[in-house]
């Protein structure tokens, strides 16, 4: 069995009430002066792909400045054809004409070797590359074209994603792993022996990558499948037998609120258990459906469970047979949209504003108490109710609002509590800095 032993100081304190976070080596992601920092001390990366053409520059580079402006920190496109590969630095180029310096990672399967060598301007205005070992021929020929791959990763000094996917595993690999599973006095069930494979085939081609002249500091492994038992399984084995960073992700979550509860249920278990340095949401948009959701799913993941701060949170009741009225649902959706929508600005602007909580609550049930744990808050009248709705600013009860603009005026007084709180703040930085 290939191991890597894990240091003993392996793991590291988050913030007051978050997990313990699995020490990795840290692996430096670049373009230009922008760096981001998978592993290590860093906090958990947010990533996406683009589901453009790439050939079509233009598409592409609008998708991917989309992706980064709703916080995606790396954004991974398809280079699968001459096609794709000669349009990336035109795609790069116009990235940086629109000041969006996010790195893209380029996806490559089974003629990336061919690809980067005929398209050396691809390989340099990529940041980092996805290999998957699996879509790379068979026999001597799998191994000389990911040693071809490697060389140019070493040449230009680009990281390297090592991917293993369940429905590309090196059949080698499984046949091998198979026929000595099958020697075992009690042999393990075959989806056992393929999670086995997963990480074995992950942890050997970074070896292997590593033999070949690439950084160990510039290698992230991930080992996809679709179940989340198999990938809770799969990372907590991966995780104990290496250090190396891990992206995290099922490799085909599904649409909707599916691949949102299977995400979920899969990555809250590995990040609690502080496994996880990248994560990406796999979701199959909706037709015509807006492709930054799975930007927004895993930051939500993530400041659910206290490990990143993104955007301030809305807290709203479910509403009952108290709330009659849609108004603390409007209220509710309309803030939120809100605050996302400002965050590109605000988080330059007003420095600690991604930590704010906001409550929008529908009755005088837990809407008061709720109100007051939160930095601002306002509790609307239920059914029967005074048709009054008080305001708590750091819990205390300062106005109430009343009429058809409660909306408009909750909206006003959310926005004089940032600029005076953390507007505040960020002067007071400047001034001490």
């Amino acid at each position: 069995m290939i191991s890597t032993p894990v240091p003993d100081q392996a793991v590291v304190p988050l913030n007051v009430g978050a997990a313990a976070r699995r020490l990795t080596r840290a692996v430096i992601v670049r373009w230009g002066g922008h760096a981001v920092q998978v592993g290590g001390h860093a906090p958990v990366v947010v990533q996406s792909m683009t589901n453009t053409d790439t050939a079509d520059a233009i598409a592409t580079a609008i998708q991917v400045k989309e992706l980064a402006q709703a916080g995606s920190e790396l954004v991974r496109i398809t280079v699968n054809t001459p096609e794709a590969a000669r349009e990336v630095p035109a795609i790069r180029e116009q990235l940086d004409r629109m000041n969006v310096s996010v790195p893209l990672v380029g996806d490559f399967h089974y003629n990336g070797h061919k690809l980067l060598a005929d398209f050396p301007e691809c390989a340099q205005a990529l940041s980092k590359y996805r290999i998957n070992p699996g879509n790379m021929g068979g026999g001597k020929k799998r191994g000389d074209n990911f040693a071809q791959m490697i060389e140019v990763a070493c040449r230009y000094e680009k990281p390297v994603r090592i991917g293993v996917n369940w429905g590309s595993l090196d059949h080698e690999l499984m046949a091998r792993m198979m026929d000595e599973n099958n020697r075992r006095a009690q042999p393990w069930d075959a989806q056992a022996v393929m999670r086995d494979a997963l990480v074995v085939s992950a942890i050997s081609n970074a070896q292997r990558a590593e033999e070949l002249g690439l950084a160990r500091d510039a290698i992230v492994l991930s080992c996809k499948v679709s179940h989340v038992q198999d990938l809770i399984t799969v990372y907590q084995d991966l995780s104990a037998r290496c250090d190396y960073p891990v992206h995290l992700g099922l490799t085909e979550a599904g649409m909707g609120s599916k691949g949102i509860v299977a995400s979920t249920a899969a990555l809250s278990v590995l990040l609690q258990q502080g496994i996880g340095d990248t994560i990406r949401i796999s979701l199959t948009p909706e037709p015509g459906g807006d492709r930054r959701r799975e930007v927004v799913v895993a930051q939500e993941i993530l400041q659910s469970m206290g490990l990143r701060a993104f955007t301030p949170m809305v807290v709203a009741c479910p509403g009952c047979g108290r709330t009659s009225s849609t108004v603390f649902q409007e209220l509710a959706d309309s803030i939120q949209t809100y605050l996302r929508d400002q965050m590109p600005v605000w988080k330059n602007r007003y420095p600690g504003v991604e930590s704010m909580n906001v409550a929008v609550m529908g009755c005088v049930v837990n809407g008061p108490g709720e109100s007051r744990h939160a930095d601002i808050g306002i509790s609307l009248p239920g059914t029967g109710e005074v048709p009054s709705a008080p305001v708590y600013v750091d819990g205390e009860r300062t106005i109430t609002l009343k009429g058809d603009t409660i909306a408009q005026e909750f909206q006003a007084i959310v926005e004089q509590y940032v600029e005076r709180r953390y507007g505040a703040d960020s002067n007071n930085n400047k001034a001490g800095g």
